[in-house]
């Protein structure tokens, strides 16, 4: 697995919004804050023309949302990426992305949410690793909570354990100052699907399992090399729900098996599912069952990644150790 250069004092991160833009005023105060709060962090920011700018979901053309990317990726000065937020209409620009240049300038790109499609097929295909974590507005809240800190951290190569967080945001509160920190309403609980405790290791890969569905057997589907390349390490998969039904995770879980998604997996993680509904009153847990049960491996779910804030940092690629027992757990990756 290649590791982009760690970040630095002065390292510079580009901001560009390959799905949606940002328009809303709270959101703008928010970002605007983000910028100021990175460069009291020591560094130095660019931001692309489309990042404020959004038109029917998309912050400008499929085209000029994959030339201010490859802009980025390109241009030597620029250590990490970081995506101004999500959206729907992602993977249009996989087209015109140039993985040859990809390869060539291996940076930091991090995102959660639809920048899952670049994400993905750059650790897949490239070997190399990306964060799959905040988008650049998290870094506009007053106070930083701890997970912002640990994301730097590990981004400037510290290896560190991230531990279960104590409470979470149960539903995104609505901007008040822009700049307010997460409401932290529920506690939280990690919770093991058949094992009182799990302890596991291996290469972790996943994301936004709302992309990786849509990913399977195109031209940008590259989990089969790579799960052969990891296969003596074994793979781990973490999914995060964004807008799928319970119904929808069934015939996703089904689709993932049976195209070989799950031929080396050592065990599955799940952050806490942002849309946990059904049509036939089919829980969460009972999805996970029905779906995952005879593959015979650890399952760990609503852990701290994806949606619902705040977010541990994911690496894609990365090596991974993971311990949950009675409601708590942590994870710790390695660089190797």
């Amino acid at each position: 697995m290649k590791y982009p250069t760690f970040l630095k004092e002065q390292s510079k991160i580009g901001i560009t919004a390959p799905s949606a833009g940002i328009t809303n005023p709270l959101k703008i105060k928010r970002l605007d804050n983000a910028i100021k709060n990175l460069k009291e962090s020591s560094f130095a920011i660019v931001e692309t023309d489309n990042v404020r700018t959004c038109v029917n979901g998309r912050s400008t053309s499929k085209e000029e949302r994959a030339k201010e990317f490859m802009d980025l990726i390109k241009d030597d000065s620029v250590d990490a990426i970081f995506c101004a937020t999500g959206g729907d209409f992602l993977l249009e620009i996989l087209p015109y992305l140039d993985f040859d240049e990809i390869a060539k300038h291996p940076k930091w790109i991090q995102g959660y949410s639809d920048p899952m499609g670049i994400l993905f097929p750059i650790t897949t295909k490239l070997d190399i690793a990306t964060i799959y974590g905040n988008n650049v507005c998290a870094f506009g809240m007053d106070p930083w909570h701890a997970s912002l800190e640990n994301n730097i951290s590990i981004l400037k190569g510290h290896t560190l354990t991230q531990s279960s967080f104590d409470f979470y945001e149960k539903e995104d509160s609505p901007y008040e100052t822009g700049i307010e920190p997460y409401h932290l309403d529920t506690k939280v609980e990690w919770k093991n699907l058949f094992l009182e405790e799990i302890s596991l290791e291996g290469r972790m890969i996943g994301g936004c399992l709302d992309l990786i569905t849509e990913l399977v057997g195109t031209p940008y589907d590259f989990v089969s090399s790579f799960q052969e390349r990891y296969k003596k390490e074994g793979i781990i998969w973490f999914f995060d729900n964004c807008e799928l039904t319970n119904e929808d995770l069934i015939r996703t879980f089904w689709k993932l098996e049976v195209c070989g998604y799950f031929k080396y997996c050592k065990g599955i993680l799940l952050g806490r599912s942002a849309t946990d509904s059904s049509y036939y009153d089919i829980s969460f847990k009972e999805t996970l069952e029905t779906s995952l049960k005879h593959l015979h491996i650890p399952i760990v779910y609503d852990m701290d990644f994806g949606h619902i804030s705040p977010r541990m940092t994911m690496i894609n690629g990365g090596y991974a150790y993971i311990h949950s027992k009675d409601g708590k757990g942590n994870i710790r990756f390695e660089y190797k």
